[in-house]
């Protein structure tokens, strides 16, 4: 905050943030007639999509009282964007502009009273934020003049004799000295103690506590050749101090960090062991370098070429290439190839240097707050205080955010299991020069990007695309294609491809691009495809400005850049060829859309256009617009460990990957099987199992978690909490900050009983044995099917041993799990009859289907294809009572007498608990386990650094909710918040302080989404259940309740056309279940969940009237469509709050219903009816069955068919 003064002498507080879209009708208030003569007529909207930085000056009531706005071109349309700096320097005298330093203001407006202060300080605010902004220009009409008090502020830009420039408009520049200087550095001395304390003091309380009060005057004291301290001042006032050391302890870094990029810290020696691998692979990467177990497999977030930071390198010829994004070539100096990280056969190569230390490390680093964007000019000294070395390191805190200094730095990636506490960060001295020039590229550049790009896998396409650009500017397709080179001292550091995006609508309707950029205010021919972007590491903190100049020089105003699945028709490939990004961390991942399931043959011409309905290959999107290129990312590095990949651990690390402003550089997950979303699509053996549909496989594609989570393949077999490390598969250790258990619960191997069938035992006799965990060799025809590859296994087991042989199959439980696998089993061609399906006694009178009519059904289809069933069996044996390698036989014992069957293949679905080995982890690190992991309302266990949720966890007993666990809930919402609770902890942004109400500690969290169910039962049937989050109850019990509801049922289940919905007694859609042997749209159904009754074109009234015989014909009417569209709710929430807010003229008291005997309902008011319009209006895209009437006052017209809630 500073103060300003008006021209009356009255005083202001004002505070500098970036402008929001709320505060346009702020900025247009300001307008005046000086406005428009010297900036033109203005469209601010416009203006703000396109502005690089645009700053507001608010008071301390929040009021508006000045704008400015930037781009990285001139105003008045002088000259075309991409030519204005060859324009500067053909008409103005000593012009040292560059698109670096330079920005232009293209709109000021302030209170008048106010302008003169206000202009300064955003002037000064605009230097801090853009540290390497050196120059701000304005063109105005040569007419006229800046208003008095802001004169001083500028000065006039000087014409070169002989100059054509329009004499119309005058240039006038203000310089960053003027406002925020570069600072003065200089050897420290002992006098700057006093200007150093309170700075140093203020910023760690707890250097000052470990190393006593004096430690500072200590280093200044004690300087040597190794050891220099630094300060920078301001007016004669040391306002920053740097404390560096020439000696580096390069090899403990080389064992904790992959420092083949930068040739391990040391200079090059005739003797350093290098070795080149054949072929740059998928298992060149850091994590899984440094693994030596054969059962623990790492496998990091750079698997592909779509990803973020450098990885292992490669070395050929001189030349440097990271095997992922990060790219480096001979520097401009003595930047030598580095070494390369390859895995043998006897384990893991790591390269040795024999070369001198090549770094000088900065070991105390503090500055002013006010001056903390000049932390870089400390570099240019302190390089030249070490000449020989070409390397500044720092090492920070894990839990320490990215301040400005480091910003400039390049993040070295850590081994996963490094476990030295701290970040390292690299600058090379050749990233101090400023001559980073980007021009669109010629024919001279495809030597020097052939040398760039040679070690790439992809060197061939970027070539041929460079090449198309240079002969054609179209590739075959016939779409423009535009490529520029980056270079410094007229060498090529950087190459980018990009071409036009064709496919905008597609975009547009599948992601939610609309958080980012308002397509209005974007012409088709602004939005650009990022094909390539190659970059030099040392340079990598122009990437942004590579990128900002990219949309300038090719005239875009947004760029995306796609990244498709590893797995495509079940092998690990790249489907589209696209080279690596160093750009990946500075663009914004973009949230996927739910998409609407269109009845096409229903909606007839209604049905929306093919680039909107259009099935692609799903891919995840990232973007990056002319707003975002000057913003920053918040870089977190705190080690965030994750076990288990289920939907909740999956939810989590989806919350955190897509929070736009924040960027995670240390999320790991660790998993048994890696990620999920690897398999075929639609591969058969999923049907084994039930699914929650929280994920699917283009869920997983266009979340692309692999670009931004190191996975450990592994099981976690230990904790050590003292230390905080996880133990990986009893070999590799994994440290974190913070553990995130979501591991869930697992069918487990149940030991049988042991009881001897020839003494005819029943099940009271054993029941007190019963249930136990197997804890002996596990034969091979036996399955418990957890994930995906477990049914894998079993289809292929099945496949080669069972289909085509004789011997019965039995399928063991009680869960909706059995009904699946057995018709997977009938659907693999195996005969009903060799199927035995066995279920153990319940332990509530609640049926895994609670639907009578359903079961019915579902035992009927078992009774046709031969399938036997028996009921409250208990395992009593397999083979003779021995531990068998393999079961041939297994007998049961019921509540009257045991039996005996043959066994080909044992499906055990009759236990499902936290295993053994995950209970002796928490167990042995002594966190509370009482049948579940105990976790309180925050999902904190007892250990304060350890999260939990999910089947996993139960509450604390303090809370007295035994029956209520995370198992009641829908995992995504529950993933999603113990993201939210963990960002409260490790996201540096000031929050609002939130009282919690008194006495919520004591009361667990209630969440609302819906659970879900669903899979192909026996008959063929698609099975689908949406429930509310609850205790489960016999439906029968249920139904008898006075305060039930109301259910209308469709259908027979017999039939395979059964659809029962259940509407509560607050007229709400409360439950859904779905028995067909068609195929629906899960989705759009997920959609009516907690929708009202009327909403839903009044279906109480309808069905009560005879008029709906078939619920999923009701729901494929074109009137439904917009029920199922992702921005409905945000409707209903505006319509809610026009409710809320006043009274509505035309509609009845809120006290007062409208009768329920009205069927159809007048017109809608005019409040109600805008707000429906416009949405209507905006999607028409998605809803073309809808037509809203264009005039503001007309109600929306649609088709007869299309007559529905909003018609």
């Amino acid at each position: 905050m500073t103060t300003v003064t008006s021209s009356r002498g009255t005083t202001e507080v004002v505070s500098a943030r970036r402008t929001e879209s709320r505060d346009i009708s702020d900025i247009v208030s300001l307008f005046s007639h000086f406005t428009e003569v010297v900036f033109g007529r203005i469209d601010v909207t416009y203006l703000l999509e396109k502005a690089n930085l645009a700053l507001t000056l608010c008071t301390e009531k929040n009021e508006v009282i000045a704008h400015a706005v930037f781009l990285d071109y001139p105003n008045w349309n002088i000259t075309d964007q991409s030519d204005w700096e060859s324009f500067l320097h053909e008409n103005y005298a000593n012009n040292r502009c560059t698109p670096l330093n330079t920005l232009f203001m293209h709109l000021f407006v302030a209170k008048e009273e106010y302008a003169a202060g206000c202009s300064q300080e955003i002037f000064r605010r605009a230097f801090i934020t853009v540290p390497e902004l050196q120059f701000i220009l304005v063109f105005i009409p040569a007419d006229e003049n800046l208003e008095p008090d802001m004169g001083n502020v500028f000065e006039k830009m000087m014409i070169t004799p002989g100059s054509v420039v329009d004499a119309n408009f005058t240039l006038l520049v203000c310089p960053r000295h003027r406002y925020h200087p570069q600072l003065y550095v200089r050897k420290a001395r002992v006098e700057d103690y006093d200007d150093l304390m309170p700075i140093w003091t203020h910023q760690s309380e707890t250097l000052k506590e470990t190393y006593s009060e004096y430690f500072l005057a200590d280093l200044i004291e004690c300087q040597d050749e190794e050891n220099q301290a630094v300060v920078c001042e301001d007016g004669g006032t040391a306002v920053g101090f740097m404390s560096v050391c020439s000696q580096v302890n390069v090899s403990l870094f080389q064992e904790c960090f992959d420092l083949g990029p930068f040739h391990g810290l040391c200079k090059p020696h005739p003797e350093d062991i290098l070795k080149m691998p054949q072929k740059p692979s998928i298992q060149e990467d850091k994590y899984k370098s440094n693994q030596t177990s054969e059962e623990t497999k790492s496998v990091s977030s750079q698997n592909f070429e779509h990803v973020q930071d450098q990885d292992a390198a490669v070395q050929k010829d001189g030349a440097v290439t990271v095997s992922h994004t990060e790219l480096s070539l001979d520097d401009v100096k003595d930047f030598k190839a580095p070494a390369t990280l390859l895995e043998t056969e006897e384990g893991t190569f790591h390269p040795v240097y024999r070369g001198a230390s090549n770094a000088f490390c900065i070991r105390l680093f503090c500055i002013d707050e006010k001056h903390e964007t000049r932390s870089l000019d400390f570099l240019h000294y302190v390089f030249k205080l070490f000449p020989d070395k070409d390397f500044c390191v720092i090492l920070v805190p894990h839990h320490i955010p990215e301040f400005q200094l480091i910003q400039s730095f390049v993040r070295v990636v850590p081994f996963c299991t490094s476990r030295l506490g701290h970040e390292l960060y690299v600058f090379h001295r050749a990233g101090l020069l400023k001559s980073f020039n980007v021009r669109r590229a010629t024919t001279n550049d495809l030597l020097g990007v052939k040398m760039l790009v040679k070690t790439l896998r992809l060197n061939e396409s970027i070539l041929n695309d460079l090449k198309i650009f240079i002969l054609a500017r179209r590739d075959p397709d016939g779409i423009p294609v535009q490529a520029f080179i980056a270079e410094v001292l007229d060498q090529i550091v950087g190459i980018s491809v990009i071409r036009d995006e064709m496919d905008i609508e597609y975009i547009q309707s599948h992601y939610n691009i609309e958080d980012f950029i308002n397509f209005n205010h974007h012409q088709q021919e602004e939005h650009g495809h990022l094909c390539h972007f190659v970059l030099n590491p040392i340079f990598h903190h122009y990437t942004k400005h590579f990128l900002k100049e990219i949309l300038r020089l090719a005239h875009k105003s947004s760029l995306y850049y796609p990244i498709y699945p590893q797995y495509v028709e079940g092998k690990f490939q790249n489907p589209c060829a696209h080279s690596l990004t160093s750009a990946l961390h500075y663009m914004v991942p973009v949230r996927p859309r739910r998409q609407i399931v269109y009845p096409l043959e229903e909606l007839g011409i209604n049905a929306p256009s093919e680039q909107v309905s259009k099935d692609q290959l799903s891919y995840s999107l990232n973007h990056i617009n002319r707003k975002l290129v000057l913003e920053s990312k918040v870089s977190i590095n705190t080690r965030i460990v994750v076990v288990g990949a289920s939907d909740v651990g999956i939810s989590f690390l989806e919350t955190l990957v897509f929070c736009p402003r924040l960027k995670f550089n240390n999320l790991i997950l660790i998993s048994i099987h890696g990620l999920p979303g690897k398999d075929l699509l639609g591969s058969k053996h999923r049907r084994f199992l039930i699914t929650s549909h929280c994920f699917n496989d283009e869920d997983y594609a266009q979340m692309s978690l692999c670009s931004w989570v190191n996975v450990v393949v592994g099981k976690m077999t230990g904790i050590n909490r003292a230390a905080k490390y996880v133990v990986v598969s009893e070999e590799e250790k994994v440290p974190y900050d913070y553990l995130v258990l979501c591991m869930g619960q697992k069918y487990q191997v149940l030991s049988p009983t042991g009881a001897d069938i020839s003494k005819l035992p029943t099940n009271r006799e054993v029941i007190s044995k019963w249930p136990q965990i197997y804890t002996g060799k596990v034969p091979s025809n036996h399955f418990t099917l957890n994930n995906d590859q477990d049914c894998l296994k079993a289809m292929h087991w099945l496949k080669e041993n069972v289909v085509d042989t004789e011997g019965n199959i039995i399928v063991y439980g009680n869960t909706v799990d059995i009904y699946t696998t057995v018709e997977t089993l009938l659907s693999l061609g195996i005969n009903g009859s060799r199927i035995h399906l066995i279920q153990p006694p319940l332990c509530s009178n609640v049926t895994c289907l609670n639907n009578n009519e359903i079961e019915s059904a579902v035992q009927e289809a078992l009774s046709k294809a031969g399938v036997s069933v028996y009921y409250d069996s208990i395992l009593a044996q397999w083979n003779e009572g021995d531990d068998p390698d393999l079961i041939t036989c297994a007998a049961f014992t019921t509540n009257t007498k045991p039996f005996k069957l043959q066994c080909s293949a044992f499906f055990s679905f009759a236990y499902r608990t936290v295993d053994y080995e995950t209970f002796k982890a928490i167990n042995d690190a002594c966190l509370v386990f009482d049948g579940r992991l105990v976790i309180d309302s925050k999902f904190c266990t007892n250990d304060v650094n350890i999260r939990a949720a999910g089947p996993l966890t139960k509450y604390s007993r303090r809370y007295y909710v035994d029956e209520w666990t995370h198992s009641n809930f829908n995992s995504k919402e529950v993933g999603f918040e113990l993201a939210v609770s963990l960002l409260d902890l490790v996201d540096p942004t000031p929050k609002p302080f939130r009282k919690q109400p008194e006495g919520t500690d004591r009361l667990i969290p209630m969440y609302r989404g819906c659970k879900i169910k669903g899979g192909v039962l026996p008959g063929g049937c698609n099975y689908l259940h949406i429930s509310k989050p609850e205790i489960p109850i016999c439906l029968d019990v249920e139904l008898a309740l006075y305060d039930h509801g109301t259910e209308i049922i469709t259908g027979e289940a017999r039939n395979g056309n059964y659809f029962r919905m259940h509407i509560n007694k607050y007229s709400m859609v409360d439950s859904i279940t779905c028995f067909s042997k068609e195929s629906f749209p899960v989705s759009n159904y997920i959609c009516l969940y907690g929708q009202h009754e009327r909403l839903l074109n009044d279906l109480y009234y309808r069905w009560n009237e005879g008029k709906i015989t078939d619920l999923y014909s009701y729901f494929r009417e074109p009137w439904s469509m917009a029920i199922y569209h992702d921005r409905f709710i945000d409707l209903k929430k505006e319509l809610r709050q026009i409710l809320m807010s006043e009274q509505v003229p035309g509609l009845p008291p809120a006290a007062e219903p409208p009768p329920e005997d009205q069927a159809e309902q007048s017109p809608c008011p005019p409040p109600l009816r805008e707000p429906v319009l416009r949405f209507l209006r905006r999607h028409r895209a998605r809803l073309p069955a809808y037509a809203p009437a264009s005039g503001p006052g007309a109600p929306p017209t649609a088709g007869e068919a299309a007559r529905g809630p909003l018609a």
